[in-house]
């Protein structure tokens, strides 16, 4: 039966199943590749191991016979197919639910409305007090935190704990999380679909530990975070508000992701700058 396929909807269904690179022009053992594949096989390996016998003449244990099966089709189901707008307004109500960390935690670990997550290892929830002062949020977890399953830790972590301890603020004081709990596929940028999807868990997670300070690393965090559409260059530095209820408001600065600064080291000192900004107005209202 011949159907004519738009292309835009298998792009769009693709991208929702997580596949956003292409390893070659034709789809793998189908057609000219399949052939390309068979008779390349073949050529390489040697006659003994195709008649199945080692040149000892012993068995070598392997089918004489090489044979590709058939591709297998995957169904898209439901939950996999879910509509982003549907998926956010679900992830909004349910947080709603949650009156504590370890509430949400088991909210956002359960939650199948993202495609990210069937891609990631790991759910990559915040980390640390339940009430801190300052939360810093990132944009994502990278290949150590997905592994590990907390946020920031190898190299980028490890900067950070660096850049904390010069302003003379311990980790364990701090609540750190991400936009994103799960790692984007090859640390793609994240489409604005699945930042909307996620950023209930986040805001939640604001609401619940009622911080002073929100330190947001990362162009991705505060567009995420605060809606603006300038850049982060253009805004780092800068002292923003953010409400968290009718009676909080936290204060928000937005600075270079330790990612960035790993690529680009010259930018320190900006970054340098912003955090001496960050601990100047926690030491005066703490006076």
């Amino acid at each position: 039966m011949n159907k004519q396929i738009n292309i835009r909807e298998a792009l769009d269904w693709y991208l929702w199943a997580g596949v956003n690179e292409t390893c070659g022009d034709l789809p793998c053992l189908t057609g000219e590749t399949e052939k390309f594949f068979s008779q390349a096989t073949i050529k390489s390996v040697p006659a003994q191991v195709l008649s199945g016998k080692q040149a000892s003449g012993q068995p070598t244990g392997r089918a004489g016979n090489l044979s590709f099966s058939e591709p297998r089709s995957f169904a898209p189901t439901a939950q996999t197919m879910q509509p982003y707008a549907a998926a956010t307004k679900n992830a909004r109500d349910i947080c709603a639910k949650a009156s504590s960390l370890d509430e949400l935690r088991n909210i956002v670990q359960n939650f199948d409305g993202c495609n990210l997550k069937n891609t990631a290892a790991s759910t990559v929830f915040g980390d640390g007090a339940p009430k801190a002062k300052l939360l810093l949020i990132g944009e994502a977890p990278g290949a150590d935190e997905d592994r590990i399953g907390r946020p920031f830790v190898g190299r980028c972590g490890k900067l950070l704990d660096k850049m904390l301890a010069a302003i003379h603020v311990n980790r364990p004081d701090c609540y750190i999380t991400n936009v994103l709990p799960w790692r984007p596929p090859g640390n793609r940028t994240p489409t604005d679909e699945e930042i909307a999807v996620c950023l209930p868990f986040l805001k939640r997670q604001i609401e619940l530990i009622e911080p002073d300070y929100l330190l947001l690393l990362g162009g991705i965090a505060l567009k995420s975070v605060m809606d603006v559409s300038d850049s982060i260059s253009r805004t780092r530095g800068k002292w923003l508000e953010y409400q968290i209820n009718e009676k909080k408001k936290a204060h928000v600065l937005a600075t270079y992701h330790p990612s960035y600064l790993l690529r680009s080291s010259s930018q320190k000192s900006k970054v340098w700058v912003d955090l001496l900004r960050l601990k100047k107005k926690m030491d005066e209202e703490t006076v």
